[in-house]
């Protein structure tokens, strides 16, 4: 079972999005049997590089309100994401233009590290208050992933991974997604935003069904104790 999930690393759903699928892999038993493939989209491709606005001002902007109804909406999302362990620093989140970003994703996914990258890209966030735009910030992300921040600067420093990164973005467009996070399951179904992670288990279900997968067996205790192989006894 294959899982490409289109989000974008200011997005703050997206974050509270991809735990609600964690949950619902780990509920059905079906984490070992399912590929999760990261999809780069921009909510916002005009942000300068640069940027190190609060996230609080950008939305104050792009909605019309002031910047106290602003940080309400951005309150009720971090109540969200609570419910999914995570402690969202309203004040501290950044606007930024996330294109380099989704590049090092790209990057970190060949070297069999798309999936620390893009966590850690999204503590830092909605974590951590950290400028996912700046050069250094991505280096740094990079580093403790275990990625070589040569490597990673002298990708940064060309266009390696664009034509990559806009092919995710036209190809959300091609197949209508209008708002991320958007889940695609197998070609076959879609979840659109953040649903509940029963909604998630429900879909990934289905389509085992359909698919003849087994989840796999929970082992409960401690593992390998009190057994015999053909090779030993474990006691």
């Amino acid at each position: 079972m294959k899982i490409e999930i289109w989000s974008d690393y200011v997005c703050p759903f997206c974050y509270i999005g991809k735990r609600r699928l964690e949950e619902a892999l780990a509920s059905t038993n079906l984490a070992g049997q399912v590929e999760v493939e990261f999809k780069a989209y921009q909510l916002d491709p005009t942000t300068p590089a640069t940027s190190e606005a609060p996230m609080l001002d950008g939305l104050a902007k792009k909605y019309g309100v002031s910047l106290d109804e602003a940080k309400n909406m951005m309150a009720n999302v971090a109540e969200q994401a609570k419910t999914v362990g995570l402690q969202y620093d309203v004040d501290g989140m950044k606007v930024a233009n996330t294109f380099n970003a989704h590049r090092l994703a790209k990057l970190a996914a060949t070297e069999g590290k798309a999936d620390a990258v893009s966590e850690r890209l999204m503590q830092g966030s909605f974590l951590k208050g950290e400028a996912l735009g700046k050069e250094e910030t991505l280096l740094n992300i990079a580093e403790e992933a275990g990625m070589s921040k040569e490597h990673v600067s002298a990708m940064l420093q060309s266009d390696e991974f664009a034509a990559n990164v806009q092919q995710d973005i036209e190809e959300a467009r091609q197949i209508g997604v209008q708002g991320v996070p958007f889940f695609v399951i197998n070609r076959k179904y879609a979840i659109s935003g953040a649903q509940p992670a029963q909604a998630f288990a429900e879909a990934l279900e289905k389509v085992a069904k359909e698919e003849g997968i087994q989840p796999k067996l929970q082992v409960l205790g401690s593992e390998g104790k009190g057994v015999c192989t053909d090779d030993q006894c474990e006691i």
